[in-house]
């Protein structure tokens, strides 16, 4: 009888860890929330919505979108890496919040905790615009006005982001020396370009194209390596004489612990969403955005890469907080 009962409890254990394996292939069973460090209409919640829209159509599965701006994205991905790692929080985020604020000191953590799962996209439709009311229409002109008045040209960004290492490095590599404020958010510093209150900024263009048709913003340059033929007739930065390339890949993550069968059928899910024709539609008529996947060894391979090119930049970030 005693060996009867071994017998039946170890089937029942086996049982028990079959059903849970199944459960876990079947995810998502139930809503997944998706945080992103980002207020509502700029690049990163637009790639998060249309990726969650296109996730639903092929999981049957539900998505809630969690804006969650300040700090940098320090609020967001905090939440995140503290979450239950069940699959069911989950970052959409980009390299200035999981990379640029471990350089800036903004956070103490990284990439390394949590579990990347892919980068679902790259931003090619960041550019550099001038205010009309500044009377910079290239950057010729900018370095030449830099170089006659320093600190007279007033670069907006946010203290620690993505956009204020933009601002460093074009710094460093064209000698310009501007005035680097602080403005806040993509939404603050576009109210702060057509106010006048800060000449010069880096921000996606789709958030500015209707500006820049209305002539209230002048386009300087995009920071890709080739043009970004979406974008229409806007040189590169290299085709201007200045060696400034920075493309910034968005990330997936999960709080560290997730289940690898989860964060590995996350990718599979976010590959097919980038084979849909419409998807990519999508993206080139929101923020002009090209279809970009990386899968998680070569997406750990690229931000490693990323982080060792930032990190030397380290010293002045940190100092300007």
């Amino acid at each position: 009888m005693t060996f009867r009962f071994t017998v039946l409890t170890t089937a029942s254990a086996l049982a028990l860890s079959v059903s849970a394996a199944q459960a876990e292939t079947d995810w998502p069973t139930r809503t997944i929330n998706v945080i992103i460090g980002a207020g509502p209409g700029g690049d990163t919640d637009f790639n998060t919505r249309t990726m969650a829209r296109y996730f639903e159509q092929i999981t049957g599965g539900s998505m809630v979108v969690t804006n969650m701006p300040g700090g940098g994205a320090t609020i967001a991905t905090s939440a995140v890496k503290d979450a239950d790692p069940d699959g069911y929080t989950m970052l959409f985020g980009h390299t200035g919040h999981l990379i640029v604020t471990e350089v800036s000191g903004l956070a103490d953590y990284g990439i390394d905790d949590f579990e990347i799962c892919c980068i679902p996209g790259i931003d090619q439709g960041a550019v550099f615009v001038a205010s009309a009311q500044s009377g910079i229409t290239s950057i010729d002109e900018l370095v030449a006005r830099t170089d006659a008045e320093p600190q007279s040209v007033v670069f907006g960004t946010e203290f620690g982001g993505y956009s204020h290492l933009q601002g460093t490095i074009f710094q460093q590599e064209t000698g310009a020396d501007m005035r680097v404020v602080d403005t806040g958010s993509a939404s603050d510093k576009i109210a702060a370009l057509l106010g006048g209150r800060i000449d010069v900024g880096g921000i996606a263009y789709g958030a500015i194209q209707d500006y820049h048709t209305a002539g209230q913003m002048v386009v300087l340059g995009q920071p890709n390596e080739t043009r970004n033929e979406l974008l229409g007739d806007i040189p590169t930065f290299a085709e201007q004489g200045v060696d400034f390339v920075m493309n910034n890949p968005y990330i997936i993550a999960f709080p560290k612990g997730t289940d690898p069968e989860i964060v590995a059928k996350m990718e599979d899910i976010m590959r097919q969403i980038t084979e849909i024709p419409e998807y990519a539609a999508d993206l080139e008529q929101g923020f002009k955005q090209p279809v970009s996947f990386l899968a998680h060894d070569a997406a750990m391979e690229r931000l490693n890469a990323i982080r060792d090119t930032y990190m030397p930049f380290r010293e002045v970030l940190q100092s300007a907080r």
